[in-house]
């Protein structure tokens, strides 16, 4: 009814405008009429009105914002768009290909893979999000009185009690101040709740300080390189330069600080102005976990070449080697006797990786220490234009950084879900890597942390030259074949940046135990068939 009236009413204005137009030819349409025809659907106009003109603002990728065309994203690029389709094309028809499911081992997503999630964070969310059955009777036999306690004290820190309702900028004081207690109990040094900003995931939060420190293409930021693509994909969106430092695989990709050097004398002599380094620990896609002597190298060079940290530390609970353990940046700056003041550090924790996996929740914070309040209110400003982070990730977050304790009725069963979970990630990892040093031409550093391993493959200068018939780089080309013919899913080095004339690929190892037999069968048996066929 109110589309028949409003498309009578244009109708009837219409008209009038046009008697008046053959008395009064010169008078312009008044702006509001104006504004109310161009809102109009064109469809309800006289056909004589219609402007059968292209527009001249068609959107191109020739003319939309080059910086999105030149960013890529290769952990969701071309093989797994192939993947997707082939998945399709599986359940059309189960016999299409020579296997009968896809293998996703190209992102960090574990509970898509089957990985459970924790059942007190789920209790505590859940309450949380309908508190109304907090009160009922049937609760008390359903949920833990552990997570009914905590959700009555989250609950109690947010105004309203509603989920559902927007947050301070920098995320929930109340929760905010758990994790500072947990970051405390972590490090032995104290953190300011003030210096947390709760965000969706550790993205958000790289975009924020990315945004914040490049200004044009002269500024630089120093990453590793092989290197999580958000780095490089972000430095272009945001215009500035990434400045490459190389980590030594023979070493198990370590870090010398002889090469930030050499990278960072090669940048200023071309004109680019090094504002950051980006230090990922544990590694992705390597895996390595840094000793404690380098991270004190890390930041005494940052400080004497005063570059703001950028410690990327979402892998912390993923350790998997007795010889290494993992201590956060701001620990061993603090150990050294820099205070708040000393040197500017940004450190990311998500709630996606660990043992918890909870990508789809969106929960992450950054801790930032040693900026002016100036800039500190910049970064807040930054924030607010995004509101909040959602109230979800806020609150696991906090249970992250302050899980069951002993003596909690959910403590035994917390425990128990968090070593069955970190020890089947240990035996994966070894079983991959010992699988792909088994291979032909095939090297792989150990697993030490994180979820992933970064094989280098010594390919045939035939397959080389195929992947060159083809215009794809050699590793993307050995990839796509390995998904043709098993159904394994892995993204090619080339994706995350490389030394030239290596070839890797990123394989994670979040597939279920009972998957990862077959993922060996196949890559074994396909990786002795195309060296056979192109052997020199």
């Amino acid at each position: 009814m109110r589309r028949f009236v409003s498309g009578r009413l244009r109708s009837l204005v219409v008209h009038s405008l046009q008697t008046k137009q053959q008395i009064r030819p010169q008078q312009q349409t008044p702006l509001f009429l104006s504004r109310f025809l161009s809102a109009a659907p064109a469809l309800d106009f006289p056909s004589s009105m219609a402007d059968k003109s292209p527009s001249p603002l068609t959107v191109t990728v020739g003319n939309i914002n080059p910086k999105v065309v030149k960013c890529e994203y290769a952990v969701r690029g071309e093989i797994v768009i192939l993947a997707g389709k082939i998945q399709e094309e599986l359940k059309a028809n189960p016999d299409s290909h020579p296997f009968d499911e896809i293998l996703y081992c190209n992102i960090g997503n574990p509970q898509s893979l089957g990985q459970q999630p924790i059942t007190y964070f789920r209790e505590v969310l859940a309450l949380c999000d309908h508190p109304s059955i907090l009160d009922k009777s049937e609760t008390q036999g359903l949920f833990s009185a552990d997570s009914i306690e905590r959700a009555w004290e989250v609950l109690d820190q947010i105004p309203g009690r509603a989920t559902g309702a927007y947050s301070h900028s920098q995320g929930l004081k109340g929760l905010r101040d758990t994790i500072a207690a947990g970051i405390e109990a972590r490090d032995g040094y104290p953190s300011d709740p003030n210096d947390l900003f709760l965000t969706d995931g550790a993205s958000p939060a790289v975009h924020m300080m990315l945004t914040l420190l490049l200004r044009s293409e002269k500024d630089g930021i120093l990453c590793p390189i092989p290197q999580y693509p958000l780095y490089s994909a972000s430095i272009a969106l945001h215009g500035g330069t990434l400045v490459p430092y190389y980590l030594d695989e023979a070493s198990g990709w370590g870090l010398e600080i002889s090469d930030l050097k050499k990278q960072l004398e090669d940048a200023k002599s071309k004109g680019v102005s090094v504002r950051a380094l980006v230090v990922i620990n544990p590694g992705n896609p390597t895996g390595q976990v840094l000793a404690e002597e380098n991270q004190r190298q890390i930041v005494e060079f940052c400080k004497q070449e005063g570059l703001v940290l950028l410690a990327d530390e979402v892998y912390q609970e993923n350790i998997y080697v007795p010889d290494k353990e993992f201590h956060s940046f701001k620990k061993v700056a603090r150990s050294m006797g820099y205070g708040e003041t000393d040197i500017p550090l940004v450190s990311f924790q998500s709630v996606s990786k660990g043992y918890y996996g909870e990508c789809g929740k969106r929960g992450g914070y950054m801790e930032v220490t040693g900026f002016s309040p100036e800039v500190r209110e910049q970064i807040y400003k930054m924030a607010s234009v995004n509101l909040c982070s959602n109230i979800s990730g806020q609150i696991l977050a906090s249970l992250v950084m302050s899980p069951p304790k002993v003596g909690d009725e959910s403590y035994e069963l917390y425990l128990s879900e968090k070593d069955g979970i970190l020890s089947s990630l240990k035996k994966r990892a070894k079983t991959l890597e010992d699988a792909l040093n088994s291979l032909e031409g095939v090297t792989c550093n150990r697993a030490e942390g994180a979820m992933y391993l970064f094989p280098r493959i010594d390919l045939p200068q035939k397959a080389i030259k195929a992947a060159e018939a083809e215009k794809t780089a050699p590793d993307a080309f050995y990839c796509k074949r390995l998904l043709n013919a098993t159904g394994i899913v892995v993204v090619p080095g080339s994706g995350f940046g490389q030394v030239p004339g290596t070839w890797h690929f990123r394989c994670t190892i979040l597939p279920q135990e009972d998957k990862i037999p077959a993922i060996v069968n196949r890559l074994t048996e396909f990786h002795k068939k195309f060296m056979d066929e192109f052997r020199d």
